[in-house]
């Protein structure tokens, strides 16, 4: 889906069907955000969402779908113009920017770029932030788990598949659980639909809806909260909550040191 042109050239050549994955990558997004931000206290209709990588297939949906739950919504893209036709595409809650810096008023962060670099640095984080990293490789830099100990970094788009499988390699992943794209293509074959699913740039609600509810019928599920390759506890989830809690006064883990800019 990154290197490519969204799979449609592979879809046209292959003797077999071909998906990205990116409709049910989309929706564990988008249950791993509001479920962290539930987790965190955080209510969406008070708080601010940010993108990163709106512009990008699953971004773009992601903020399409998340936007309504929040008060206001900021897109980060590599391209202005084509951010802000997206910012439009939402609304008036919804602002276009290009300046990684931008997160630092956001409560609930979804970070999906195709950087082959993080691009989300500790100093850049608000106290008690929420952040779905569902870039692979990951957006966050391995810095915050070090020294944000007052912000909840999630992996987004890793499922439970039911039943007892035995996929015959690792996904680097506990026993049962996969990437969401992988889990789509299960879904397919317990469907019986060998037909290419999900191919080009653009995934949209109804399809995530769709395939929400084959998940639901065969019993896919968010899997656990994963952080830098380890769970994320009860326990973990408690003392990021109390972290953030500290008074103002106290030392500020997000004391800014400088930005980076996206692109």
């Amino acid at each position: 889906a990154v290197v490519g042109d969204g799979g449609v050239t592979i879809a046209k050549r292959s003797p077999i069907p071909v998906t990205t994955g990116n409709r049910y990558t989309v929706a564990s997004a988008i249950e791993g955000a509001l479920e962290g931000a539930r987790l965190m206290d955080i209510v969406p209709s008070e708080a601010t969402l940010a993108v990163v990588g709106a512009t990008g297939s699953i971004g773009r949906t992601c903020a399409v779908a998340l936007s309504p739950e929040f008060k206001r919504t900021i897109l980060i893209g590599r391209d202005i113009e084509r951010t802000k036709s997206i910012a439009n595409e939402i609304g008036s809650k919804a602002e276009a920017t290009t300046d990684i810096a931008a997160i630092r008023d956001a409560d609930v962060i979804v970070t999906v770029t195709s950087s082959d670099a993080a691009v989300i640095q500790p100093e850049q984080l608000k106290r008690g932030a929420v952040v779905c990293d569902v870039a692979r490789p990951r957006d966050v830099s391995v810095r915050v788990a070090k020294e944000r100990e007052d912000v909840l970094v999630i992996e987004g788009g890793v499922v439970e598949v039911p039943g007892n499988p035995d996929f015959g390699f690792s996904f680097g992943f506990p026993p049962k659980t996969a990437y969401a794209c992988m889990s789509e293509t299960m879904m397919l074959a317990l469907e019986d639909r060998p037909e290419s699913f999900t191919v080009g740039k653009d995934v949209s609600l109804d399809q995530v809806e769709e395939t929400q509810r084959l998940a639901a019928k065969h019993g896919f599920k968010l899997a656990g909260f994963r952080s830098f390759e380890k769970a994320v506890t009860p326990e973990k989830i408690e003392s990021v909550r109390a972290a953030a809690a500290r008074p103002v006064g106290s030392p500020n883990p997000g004391a800014a040191q400088g930005v980076k800019r996206l692109g």
